[in-house]
Parts: C-alpha cells; structure tokens; sequence
C-alpha cells in the first residue's frame, strides 16, 4: 500500500523569483489575494534587483495555477521571466506580502 500514499494530500514548495517590471504595480499584494483564493501559503517580498521574491506553498494543481497567475501578474505588470525550484517544506500559516 505504500504506493498508494504518494499522491494523498501531496504538499509542495516552490521557490519563485519573478522578474521585470513587478515593483510598483501592486504584484505582492494581487500575489496574496490569488494565493489566498488558491489555498497557498508562503510570502512574497520586493528584491533589491527589481524583482519579486515569493515562497509558496500548496497542493500541486493550486501551485501550478498560482504559477501561472504568476507569469502574467495584476495588471500593469510586465513579466519578463519567471524561475521556479523546488524547496523544503516550511508549513507557512497564510500567505503575506
């Protein structure tokens, strides 16, 4: 049975930096408000080299849409390249930008 447990409750973390124009255009927060929707948890922090830092957390379809939120951003966001790693799971308790 020990197959069996590998895709029950499967939680993942992903590290994410986002590049491009994401500062200024309210990407952390419209960040929160999409992870909140999608049930992940983590943090989203602006970076010294223009970008956005975020750690993420959640079942792997709500990542893989908050991925691809990601790609696009809130409005007025130009996302240029967005890098995504795998990372140990922290068990954040919300989501805070």
């Amino acid at each position: 049975m020990a197959g069996s447990e590998c895709c029950i409750n499967t939680m993942a973390h992903r590290n994410i930096t986002i590049f491009g124009e994401v500062q200024g255009v309210f990407f952390r927060s419209s960040a929160k408000e999409k992870a909140e929707e999608l049930g992940v948890t983590g943090f989203a922090r602006n970076d010294p080299d223009g970008s956005v830092y975020m750690e993420a957390e959640g079942g792997e379809k709500a990542l893989e849409e908050f991925l691809a939120w990601c790609g696009k951003g809130p409005a007025g966001a130009k996302v240029e390249k967005i890098e995504s790693f795998p990372g140990g799971e922290k068990r954040f308790t919300g989501f805070s930008a």
